[in-house]
């Protein structure tokens, strides 16, 4: 029950952030307001980090395989492309397609346990219920 209230409070802030983003872009621009993201976002952590654990930084160049360091540049991409989408599609529409992918690419990591991640058997069920969430896009942004 705990990570279903983590997800949906992820969401709720992966809205509200690409609103505020996207407002604080109208003001400076998209690469200044992105930056402006990663580096509270990294305040953030260093000032939680301080007061918590105290994990080794040093642990950071034992990661294997050295791509999995790639989620801050991947990061700077999300923001970059919450912004463009919440600008061009407004906030409903660009996160109802964002959960669409998510979703998708997500299902496919499993499928085929890349990354790390444990393969999963393919479940029509769960292809069912990402054609029914497209199809509900659709009735979504109907006009």
């Amino acid at each position: 029950m705990t990570g279903f209230i983590i997800a949906l409070l992820s969401g709720a802030l992966m809205s509200v952030q690409g609103v505020f983003n996207t407002q604080v872009t109208k003001t400076t621009g998209v690469w200044v307001s992105n930056g402006w993201v990663q580096f509270s976002a990294l305040m953030v952590c260093l000032a939680v980090w301080f007061f918590t654990g105290r994990d080794s930084i040093a642990a950071i160049g034992k990661v294997e395989p050295k791509y999995m360091l790639l989620g801050g540049v991947i990061g700077a991409g999300i923001t970059w492309t919450v912004i463009k989408s919440v600008e061009a599609l407004g906030p409903a529409k660009s996160a109802l397609l964002i959960v669409i992918a998510q979703l998708a690419v997500s299902y496919i990591i499993e499928l085929f346990g890349m990354f790390g991640m444990e393969k999963e058997p393919f479940d029509w069920r769960k292809l069912g219920g990402l054609v029914l969430a497209v199809i509900g896009i659709t009735i979504f942004q109907w006009e």
